[in-house]
């Protein structure tokens, strides 16, 4: 008897690569969301550059706090890694 194999779809890397990148800002946004406990509004509001008038230079004021700006690297790296481990599929064909 002969061994039949599901077809496989064939993957268009430019496709899937680009597709994952657009998704990155979203997927990164969601995660910050999740671990911080804020809500998009909230996400988008942090972004901001605010700008304090009063003297002749202006001063940007931070607002995130330390601890922050410790998750949101660690997220930044889970995302990037997930990528990173993602497109190694793609690598190792050319590897070969």
């Amino acid at each position: 008897m002969k061994k039949t194999t599901p077809l496989a779809k064939p993957i268009n890397l430019l496709q899937d690569v680009h597709s994952r990148m657009i998704n990155l800002p979203i997927y990164f946004r969601e995660r910050i969301c999740e671990e911080c406990a804020w809500s998009i509004p909230t996400f988008y509001r942090k972004m901001r550059v605010i700008l304090k008038a009063g003297n002749s230079r202006e001063t940007i004021s931070p607002s995130l706090s330390n601890a922050e700006k410790e998750k949101i690297m660690a997220i930044v790296d889970e995302v990037y890694s997930s990528f990173w481990n993602h497109c190694n599929k793609y690598r190792k064909h050319q590897q070969r």
